[in-house]
């Protein structure tokens, strides 16, 4: 049974991340603050009126390497040392103190853009002919220019970067913080309940009465506070439609998906055929689920139960990097070394403890080692989440060695690539080993219910909703939390149809759960990028070692490609909607082996 989580000063050190190799010491973080806001500003009494000249940009783009790699250090240290502890005043604290700083720098280094916008065509391209990481730099800022805002403005903007990201803060706060989820009783027992808990462990409970009763009273909990949480989320959208209105856009959209060099198009497409192509496949899933267990109903908190709870292996952490291990080694040695450094290195913060962010996320502070974030939980499940975001740090850290910080992050579009191929090469791994038919199935179920359930269907809808969100707010029209709930409700029912009994709880209340709506148009790339993934992995098996080179490369890009040609160094074509078909087509297929298996067990 799950238990109160304990307080992050009683957590097995071993079992938490080493921050050593950004700072060794609290003493060094804090010289850098003043060495970061010295640098910068000797760097705009330096550079200030003189990005004209080719010899001269290329002098000030080195010296801006230098700062925005130990900037990115300082933001790091403070986001990683809050994450894992939202309760830690001092954390809090240091947080908004490293934000200040840094929005003081972006403040301070916003007439780098003006002046070099400001160049002829043939200064920037001179620029860009001097290397890959120039050319990435200069094309967005030649793709910028066009929504410039004058330099005063742009600076004030920059020195309000902790003001306007007030929406999330006040988000975390609330939810971890506030939100005070209480008890619930199942069988005559009473079981503690929090908001990590129920996503860590609840909503997948392999007893009904249980995960059904964490639901409700998981619900019950976040209606309190939903008047609230609409509030911030209204100043959220409020204010990327201003700023995509100050900058020349028609549409909040069209603004948000400027810097993903995305378009409408795409966004459309990847949302529109999977809730409409995916979802007949998804609903004979669940139904097939239903079927299994003999219930009554699928309710929201039923949708990614095991489809064989019984045989549903537990994995302990100290079996984590045998799963690892096997399911990364088609990469090739020295890749399986990169990524198994994790383990004795300790980049990953493991520890379930009060405070936690939900979730998961991987980063890697340039020129350091990455590191991840997530609260393990002894199920496979658990492994999923390592290795996904396992994938994301061997793509950071090849990346951060072929490129200098100007050109090392891929675009959003195509980022959780690298991620999502990783979870297919675990079911692969685990389908590889299956000595059984109820191993075969167990390891495809894994497939549809957790790697593109997480990105394909929850992410997905996140997505539906916000074009609902930001197609009210162009239209200049407001919300509350009651239309909230009437859109994101809209969404969920077009997708599951009468699959899904949506009157069992508060589904609608999803809106609330999530981060990623404080992130502009992120959920949608989740499934954009395994269109990407499953293309490579599809050419993996028929292809061989041939498309593992063709990936490693791909890895390698960082930014020096735009998504659809960093895309087709995998050998996937995103122009059309045929490799998104195609993955349909391939999750159409395993959802027919699961009940083809199905059978032959009973």
């Amino acid at each position: 049974m799950p238990t109160a989580l304990p307080p992050r000063s009683t957590v097995d050190p071993a079992t938490t991340w080493d921050l050593t190799a950004i700072y060794p010491t609290p003493a060094d973080f804090r010289r850098d603050q003043t060495e970061v806001a010295d640098l910068t500003r000797d760097f705009a009494r330096m550079y200030t009126g003189r990005l004209h000249e080719v010899p001269v940009i290329l002098d000030a783009l080195s010296d801006l390497e230098n700062i925005l790699t130990r900037a990115n250090h300082l933001s790091s240290y403070a986001y990683f040392s809050y994450s894992v502890d939202t309760t830690d005043t001092a954390s809090a604290a240091q947080l908004n103190t490293v934000s200040t700083v840094l929005a003081k720098t972006d403040a301070q280094l916003s007439f780098v853009d003006a002046e070099l916008q400001a160049c002829s065509d043939d200064t920037l391209a001179a620029v860009a002919a001097t290397d890959a990481d120039h050319a990435a730099y200069i094309r967005h800022v030649k793709a910028r220019k066009a929504q410039a805002l004058p330099l005063a403005a742009e600076k004030a903007i920059a020195e309000l970067g902790p003001a306007l990201d007030a929406p999330s803060n006040i988000r975390d706060h609330t939810i971890f913080g506030d939100m005070d989820f209480g008890t619930f009783t199942a069988h005559g027992k009473e079981y503690p309940l929090s908001f990590v808990l129920y996503e860590e462990e609840y909503q997948k409970h392999p007893d009904t009465e249980i995960r059904r009763a964490a639901y409700h009273q998981f619900c019950d909990t976040l209606a309190k506070y939903q008047e609230t949480m609409a509030a911030g989320y209204y100043n959220q959208v409020a204010k990327e439609k201003t700023m995509a209105t100050m900058r020349g856009y028609d549409s909040v959209i069209d603004y948000l998906l400027a810097p993903q060099e995305s378009n409408r198009t795409l966004f459309n497409r990847q949302i529109d055929l999977i809730m409409n192509e995916l979802a007949p496949v998804m609903r004979r899933y669940v139904t097939h689920i239903k079927q299994l267990w003999g219930l009554d109903h699928i309710g929201y908190t039923d949708l990614q139960i095991d489809l064989d709870p019984e045989f549903s292996p537990k994995v302990t952490l100290d079996q984590a990097s045998e799963y690892i291990s096997r399911a990364i080694a088609p990469m090739g040695q020295a890749y399986h070394d990169r990524i198994m450094r994790a383990f004795p290195e300790r980049w990953v913060d493991f520890a379930a403890n009060a405070g936690k962010d939900s979730g998961a996320y991987a980063d890697c502070p340039y020129g350091t080692h990455p590191y991840v974030m997530m609260s393990w939980s002894n199920t496979l499940p658990a492994i999923y989440t390592l290795v996904h975001e396992l994938g994301h740090t061997g793509q950071m850290s090849i990346a951060n060695e072929h490129h200098s910080i100007l050109a090392n992050e891929p675009s959003t579009y195509i980022v959780e690539g690298p991620s999502t191929f990783h979870e297919l090469l675990l079911t692969h791994s685990l389908i590889e080993t299956a000595d059984s038919k109820r191993l075969q199935r167990f390891a495809l179920s894994r497939l549809l219910s957790d790697t593109y359930f997480h990105n394909c269907v929850t992410h997905l809808l996140e997505a539906a909703f916000q074009r609902e969100v930001y197609t009210l707010i162009d239209a200049g029209e407001s919300f509350d939390a009651a239309k909230l709930n009437e859109l994101k409700r809209g969404v969920l029912h077009k997708f599951w149809g009468d699959a899904v009994d949506l009157d069992d709880g508060r589904p609608e209340l999803t809106w609330m759960r999530q981060s990623h709506y404080y992130m502009g148009l992120y959920s949608y790339t989740y499934s954009a990028s395994m269109v990407v993934s499953t293309g490579a992995y599809l050419r993996v098996r028929e292809e061989g070692q041939p498309a593992i080179a063709d990936w490693q490369k791909f890895l390698a890009l960082g930014d020096s490609l735009p998504p659809i040609e960093s895309a087709a160094v995998a050998g996937v074509d995103i122009t059309t909607d045929a490799a998104l078909k195609k993955m349909i087509a391939f999750l159409a297929d395993t959802e027919q082996q699961i009940e083809a298996l199905s059978a032959a067990i009973q």
